[in-house]
């Protein structure tokens, strides 16, 4: 008798990592279900450019909107639930607090309500982040690490953890939270600094530009692969019972090395190119921010293939490929 496919609920599909664990998860499988706020208006650029959206089944849905969460929960019945939606910039969240807190607690709070009051047998999986712990000065941090966010996104995805935390040890669910460092891809928006330097680069070895205008080139990160970190998420709703874990590469780099490994692959020296523009800087920013990712090795068999030099090539290879194809469709 062929057994039925897994079915998964992906909020936040239309983002960078949801896109990416639609397409795993898809190949593992699984009956893929994916939200938006309003899936006619939506887009969903990184669907179709991983050409996923016809494979995928797509619904409404406000994380802040209770009884909109449970209708969606309701008429899906995933097996796993993945919380990839809310803001995810941690410089607009300076400009957006509320809007951040709101989306990223509450919203998560509103799943785990829904799966309790639902009375499903679903797993879930929350995405954390390393901006909980702030600086990691003494160290690499690992998952008992003390939390000191210096941002409203990190405020809220400390609170947000902590709920994950408080519902499954209250009312025996399975959720756990994924406390991911740095991790980039194509799929990220302009507006994030990687895809602005790699951007950059390019338009200055293209002569369309002679300068880029970026923030503080001091600030360390741990720096991986997003296409890697999803696989993380899928195992750990796959482990045996719900833990958190931290998914990093257990490495930090300058900005300023990432900078300096993208104009270095135009034969650039980005010193010539690059100024500082003191508008940039945040009200108060993360200078050293690295992860253990030990106990996700010993676990989960997790471990980052792909390191930031390799990283940055990644992207530039990929967006040279996008400017070569926006160039044969014009």
């Amino acid at each position: 008798m062929k057994t039925a496919p897994k079915t998964a609920l992906i909020f936040g599909i239309g983002g960078q990592d949801g896109s990416w664990l639609a397409q795993l998860l898809l190949e593992h499988g699984y009956s893929v279900h994916g939200t938006s706020r309003d899936r006619e208006a939506s887009g969903f650029t990184n669907l179709r450019r991983l050409g996923l959206f016809e494979q995928v089944r797509l619904h409404s849905a406000v994380l802040t909107d209770f009884r909109s969460v449970v209708q969606v929960i309701h008429e899906v019945r995933p097996s796993e639930i993945y919380n990839l939606a809310g803001q995810s910039s941690v410089g607009l969240s300076f400009e957006q607090p509320v809007e951040t807190l709101s989306s990223t607690t509450l919203g998560t709070v509103n799943i785990l309500e829904a799966i309790r009051f639902l009375g499903i047998e679903a797993r879930f999986y929350n995405a954390s982040s390393s901006e909980c712990f702030g600086n990691t000065d003494q160290g690499p941090a690992n998952e008992s690490h003390p939390f000191h966010p210096r941002s409203p996104y990190g405020v809220g995805k400390a609170a947000a953890y902590w709920a994950v935390a408080n519902y499954r040890e209250s009312y025996n669910l399975f959720a756990c939270s994924g406390i991911l460092f740095n991790h980039e891809s194509p799929l990220r928006p302009s507006r994030y600094v990687t895809q602005k330097i790699v951007r950059g680069a390019a338009d200055i070895a293209e002569r369309k530009t002679d300068r880029l205008r970026l923030g503080q080139l001091a600030i360390e990160r741990d720096w991986g692969w997003a296409p890697e970190y999803v696989d993380a998420m899928w195992r750990m709703l796959n482990h045996d019972q719900p833990e958190d874990f931290v998914i990093a590469t257990g490495e930090a780099h300058p900005l300023e090395e990432f900078v300096n490994a993208a104009f270095a692959y135009f034969g650039l020296d980005w010193r010539t190119h690059v100024e500082i523009d003191a508008g940039l800087l945040r009200p108060s920013d993360i200078t050293h921010s690295v992860g253990n990712p030990q106990k996700a090795e010993r676990l989960l068999g997790w471990q980052a293939q792909t390191k930031m030099p390799a990283m940055v090539h990644k992207l530039i290879d990929a967006e040279m490929e996008r400017r070569r194809g926006s160039l044969l469709m014009a």
